[in-house]
């Protein structure tokens, strides 16, 4: 008991896989399918409690094997000392993944909604990725961009057709003088309304720089997994995580 007590209080702050939980909970409170800013402080002090939980794992397993003690049978301090940091360390483990793979689910919703350039998706949301996420976006829409082309085929217009080729939209920030639509030069003005075909404004509205006044956005920007490849695989996981840091 004496131990369990010491084990406790060792750290003197966060009560063992509290960090992992906090990474978690900051990820689901914001807006559903909205980016937050990359937490890579909080996260470093989860990966950091990860080594402590080895170490200290490995040092308690080291002690028992030094007396003689079996492992499997044996229930004493050390042993229950072991159990907790090893349920510690799946726990972050598991929040670190969750983490990780929520963020890559909703960085490869960027390339279908708003655009497969980095330099397309607004200021706002360019500043919550990390170096890393910034590439892994990078790497997803060179394969979308290597598939469609494969198949001749732009997955990323809406899959509703639309009633109307043309749309009234109103611009929301100054894009300036010389923007080429429909091979016609044009003087978008901010606030300014214009007349134009859809597929001409989609870029536009996706990068939230022009507003379709008749529906408010287009259908596609809302719509969540409707027949589109929102797939992350384990080992795309693994990837990034592993480039974040080395659990091992």
């Amino acid at each position: 008991m004496k131990c369990l007590n010491e084990f406790r209080i060792s750290k003197g702050k966060e009560m063992h896989g509290r960090l992992g939980s906090r990474l978690v909970k900051g990820l689901a409170s914001g807006e559903k399918g909205q980016l937050t800013h990359f937490n890579d402080e909080l996260l470093n002090e989860v990966i950091k409690e990860c080594s402590e939980n080895f170490l200290a794992l490995q040092s308690l397993i080291r002690k028992m094997q030094e007396e003689g003690l079996d492992f499997q049978t044996t229930r004493n301090a050390d042993h229950y000392g072991a159990l907790i940091n090893h349920l510690s360390l799946i726990r972050n483990k598991r929040c670190l993944m969750a983490y990780v793979y929520n963020r890559a689910e909703m960085i490869q919703n960027l390339a279908w909604t708003v655009g497969l350039r980095l330099f397309e998706l607004p200021e706002e949301i360019q500043e919550k990725l990390s170096h890393l996420e910034k590439d892994y976006f990078k790497r997803h829409s060179a394969a979308l961009e290597s598939y469609m082309s494969k198949v001749d085929l732009n997955l990323n217009v809406d899959m509703v057709p639309p009633k109307d080729p043309y749309i009234k939209v109103r611009v929301l920030d100054d894009l300036g003088e010389g923007i080429v639509v429909s091979d016609k030069a044009a003087n978008f003005a901010r606030h300014s309304m214009h007349f134009l075909k859809r597929t001409d404004a989609e870029p536009y509205i996706s990068r939230m720089r022009l507003k379709n006044e008749e529906v408010g956005q287009l259908p596609h920007l809302h719509r969540e997994n409707n027949g589109k490849f929102y797939v992350v695989t384990k080992a795309q996981v693994f990837y990034m995580l592993h480039s974040v840091v080395n659990l091992s």
